[in-house]
């Protein structure tokens, strides 16, 4: 199976980019990166130092249920080029263990499917997921603040 890691959408980026609120109806907050830890999550690539980003609050679901975690999130403050890739994203370079979970086509989380699983595993992982027919997609969230990091697709 081929898998496709995907970033937000260039639509809601390009939302923001215009100055639309985030999904706590606030502006984002526009800061400059030392270069550590700001991965944006439109290019899946690190915010480097000196650049501006926006922090802002963000729910990777169509719509408000109980499993519809909001979060914050980076994304560089002036347009970037979309994540397009079958392979693990620069952004994930940043830590050794992520939370990889699935998801139903309800956008339910489907329990039994998060492990904490080391960085290297995360696409053989995902994979495993997919391969079953009730998981739709998959995240990746950050180990250690269960911050959204991108979405898992079947390509």
């Amino acid at each position: 199976m081929t898998i496709r890691y995907r970033p937000i959408a260039t639509e809601v980026a390009a939302s923001l980019w215009s100055g639309a609120s985030d999904s706590y109806g606030m502006q984002p907050e526009r800061r400059i990166s030392d270069g550590d830890g700001v991965p944006c999550r439109h290019c899946l690539s690190g915010v480097k130092e000196g650049e501006a980003y926006l922090i802002l609050a963000y729910r990777p679901f169509p719509s408000l249920q109980p499993y519809a975690e909001t979060g914050p999130i980076f994304l560089h403050a002036d347009p970037c080029r979309a994540f397009d890739g079958n392979d693990l994203p620069p952004m994930l370079d940043g830590g050794p263990d992520y939370i990889v979970r699935g998801y139903s086509s309800e956008d339910r989380i489907v329990y039994g499917t998060g492990a904490v699983t080391p960085r290297v595993e995360i696409s053989a992982y995902a994979e495993a997921l997919l391969s079953r027919p009730c998981i739709a997609y998959v995240h990746v969230r950050s180990a250690r603040n269960n911050c959204y990091q991108c979405r898992i697709e079947r390509r």
